[in-house]
Order: structure tokens, then C-alpha cells, then sequence
């Protein structure tokens, strides 16, 4: 969430840049100036209540010695009714702290400057665009066939035993999905990320912390007995390893990778667009997560990107690069570069990684902090991306990769696979 500091600093600029998100924030900016300024005074009325009761407190007992026991009843009457007032002055403390945080929590980050304008996904800015396009016949098969024809990915089973958007991979189908993670897992090791093997369940602290609550509650899948939530991404529980700590600066930059399962309850609507692998309510995906200074964390996207990319280069896809316009971006994000595929048999352009600097927005919900060289502590920032999501990788290796003897299996996974063709 942004900090009190950084709306004071420049209010105008906050509102003026949060209205490229689409939110207006004339209001509740105010709101938390009004309410800071209510906490202060409130502080400082506190403060002084409290040197008073000090010196009250000190004179009783020198008023007792001096045997002036009328002097010294009136002080400890006076001691009481002070305790009183500052019992009530600590109530009306935390009940605008309460609302300050609130107010803070419904707030989203500012995009940053490099953020376009603009209302939806058609104002998205192409960057780059790079890969082998295929060209495939007017009769290439779109994934979803490819699968039943060579026994990859059932569908029907995976709604027969749990439901729609949990689709159950068989043998050449299951070795390559597991190829595409251990080769994710490889290249994010040789790029200097340690991995993480988190847990696919956290609590709802931890939701907080990287602002998927209470943003994003009704695309989560709760776990009611124990107050716990599946994950949607990985993000969740690496970034909150560091909710709490606060990290000397030689240890920075931090950066991990973890593999995990992935849970969304909001698959999307019905059609083409969600077909088959387009979008499930489970799926795979290697995430990759950085804690930085704030003066590195542009330097640290540009080299999250050039990972991303060179992913899809070595898996000969077409992709392009969007930098999302403030209406289609996150919540959370500061700046969002979705990576899109080029599915040839849809003959459409499918999502397969976001990679988003939340600069201090997450850090100060986490309290994910660092020392630096002067001792004073600040807040880090955040970053992550995808590296990659699997369903839509899978989706687009099927289709542009299909021939009349088989699925060709890129170079870079058959050592992984065992194996050269699908067919």
C-alpha cells in the first residue's frame, strides 16, 4: 500500500497518476492527509498528557514527605482523571489508525511514469516482437484436438473427477509438461535465482502482504475451516517469506524461483477465448521473485524481462512484448510487460507471463525492509514475473510445432522428455 510519506509528499501528483489506473482518488487522498493530521494532534495531545502525569506522579511523593497530604490526594485524583483521558485519547488513536489503514488498503499503487494511458487491453503498447512465426496449413489442428488425437490431455476427466478448468495430462502429454518445469527450474538456477519449494496454501496475513486481499478474495479458493487460501501464483508465499524482516543491504538483491501449482476460482467466460488450456483453474507455473534497492529495481525488470524473453527464444515460439496501459494493469503494479505467444492454429496471441515492478507498494504492506550503509532502515522493492505460466506454453508448442508425422519437441526439452516426436 503507498505510505502516508508518499502521499504528503506530492498529493496532486498521487491523484493524477492513480486517475491512469482509472481510480479517482481525489477523495480518499484527502481522506488520509485529514486523518493523518487528526492522528497527530491526537499523538500530540497524548504526549502532553503524558509529560503531565510524569510530573504529577513525581510530586506525590514529594508532597507526602513534606506532609501535605490534601496537596498529594488532589495530585493522585488528578493522575487518575489524566489516565482517563488518555485511555480515551489511545482509543480514538487506534480508531483513525484503523481507518487510515483501511483507507490505504482500498488505494492502488501508482503506476509510474512509463505507464501509458489508457482503458483496456486494445491500449496496450507493443514493445518488441521476436521468434520464428510457423506457418501451418489451413487444416493445422488447435491444441485441444492435438490432444485427443494423441492421447495428451483428457479434458472430460478432469471435469468428471473435479470439474471444468482441471484438465488431467497422460503420458507424452504429463513427461512434457513436467519437461517444460524442470527446464523453467534449470535456466532460472543459471540465472542466479535460488529456488524455493513453498507451501500451496497461506494464510490470510500472507494475502495481505502481496495484496491479493482484500483485492482479489473472490478469486481465491478458501479453505473456511482453517482461515487459509489456496494460492493463485507463487508470488504469494515466496514474497511473503520476507514479510517482518528486515534485510541488511549486503544482502540484496534477493532473488528466487519456485515452482508450484496454481489455483483460480475466476476462470473467465465461456467461448474460444477459454478453450481447452487458454485459462483453467489450475495450472502450472515457475515464478521468479526479486527484493531490490529502489535505485535497482529498473535495472532488475530489464533483466527479468531479458530472462522471459530468452525462455521463449529457446523454445522457438513468436512472442511479443505489451507494456500495459494503466487501465488493463494489477492493482498492486506498478508497471506490468505482459509476454504473449502466437498460437498458429487459433491464430491469436495468447498470455504467458506478466512481469510487474510493485516498487514499495507491497514491501510496506509486508514491512519487507532493508539496512543501509547509514543504518537507517527503508522499505525494498518488489518484483516478479512469470517464467514461465504452462497451459498457454503448452498450448502454442502443440500447435506450431505440429506435423504430418507428429508434434516436433523443441531441442531444449528432450533431454528432459526422453523423446524427439509426439506422434
Amino acid at each position: 500500500m503507498l505510505t502516508i510519506q508518499q502521499i504528503k509528499e506530492d498529493p496532486r501528483r498521487i491523484v493524477e497518476r492513480l486517475a491512469v489506473k482509472g481510480y479517482d482518488g481525489t477523495v480518499t487522498i484527502q481522506q488520509v492527509i485529514d486523518l493523518d493530521s487528526r492522528r497527530r494532534q491526537a499523538q500530540l495531545t497524548n504526549d502532553n498528557k503524558a509529560a503531565e502525569l510524569n510530573r504529577l506522579a513525581a510530586s506525590i511523593g514529594k508532597l507526602m514527605k513534606e506532609g501535605n497530604k490534601e496537596e498529594a490526594e488532589k495530585a493522585k485524583a488528578a493522575v487518575a482523571a489524566l489516565k482517563e483521558e488518555q485511555k480515551a485519547i489511545a482509543d480514538e488513536l487506534s480508531g483513525i489508525e484503523a481507518e487510515i489503514r483501511n483507507i490505504l488498503l482500498s488505494i492502488p499503487n501508482v503506476p509510474c511514469d512509463m505507464v501509458p494511458e489508457g482503458k483496456t487491453a486494445e491500449d496496450n503498447v507493443v514493445e518488441s516482437t521476436g521468434g520464428p512465426m510457423p506457418d501451418l496449413p489451413a487444416d493445422a489442428l488447435p491444441h485441444w484436438d492435438l490432444a485427443k488425437k494423441y492421447n495428451l490431455i483428457d479434458f472430460d476427466l478432469g471435469v468428471k473427477i473435479t470439474g471444468a478448468g482441471f484438465p488431467v495430462y497422460i503420458g507424452k502429454g504429463a513427461r512434457l509438461q513436467r519437461a517444460l518445469i524442470q527446464f523453467f527450474l534449470d535456466e532460472a538456477g543459471k540465472s542466479g535465482y535460488l529456488e524455493i519449494q513453498p507451501p500451496y496454501v497461506v494464510n490470510e496475513a500472507s494475502g495481505y502482504g502481496t495484496g491479493q486481499l482484500p483485492d482479489k478474495e473472490g478469486q481465491m479458493y478458501y479453505i473456511n475451516e482453517d482461515n487459509l487460501y489456496l494460492i493463485p501464483t507463487a508470488e504469494v508465499p515466496v514474497t511473503n517469506l520476507y514479510r517482518d524482516v528486515i534485510l541488511n543491504a549486503s544482502q540484496l538483491p534477493i532473488k528466487n524461483c519456485a515452482y508450484s501449482a496454481c489455483f483460480r476460482r475466476e476462470a473467465g467466460s465461456y467461448g474460444k477465448d477459454v478453450r481447452g488450456l487458454n485459462r483453467l483453474h489450475q495450472f502450472d507455473k515457475v515464478e521468479i521473485v526479486r527484493i531490490e534497492r529502489p535505485e535497482d529495481s529498473y535495472a532488475a525488470l530489464e533483466e527479468m524481462k531479458a530472462h522471459v524473453q530468452g525462455l521463449l527464444d529457446k523454445l522457438g515460439l513468436p512472442w511479443h512484448i505489451l507494456r500495459l496501459c494503466g487501465g488493463d494493469m494489477s492493482f498492486t503494479s506498478a508497471i506490468t510487460f505482459d509476454f504473449e505467444v502466437f498460437s498458429a492454429a487459433q491464430k491469436r496471441w495468447l498470455e504467458v507471463s506478466s512481469v510487474s515492478n510493485f516498487e514499495t507498494y507491497q514491501a510496506n504492506r509486508l514491512k519487507c525492509r532493508y539496512r543501509g550503509d547509514d543504518k537507517k532502515t527503508r522499505l525494498c522493492h518488489t518484483l516478479n514475473g512469470s517464467a514461465l505460466a504452462l497451459p498457454r506454453i503448452m498450448a502454442a508448442l502443440l500447435e506450431n510445432n505440429q506435423t504430418p508425422e507428429g508434434i516436433i519437441v523443441p531441442e531444449v526439452l528432450r533431454r528432459y522428455t526422453g523423446f524427439d516426436i509426439i506422434d
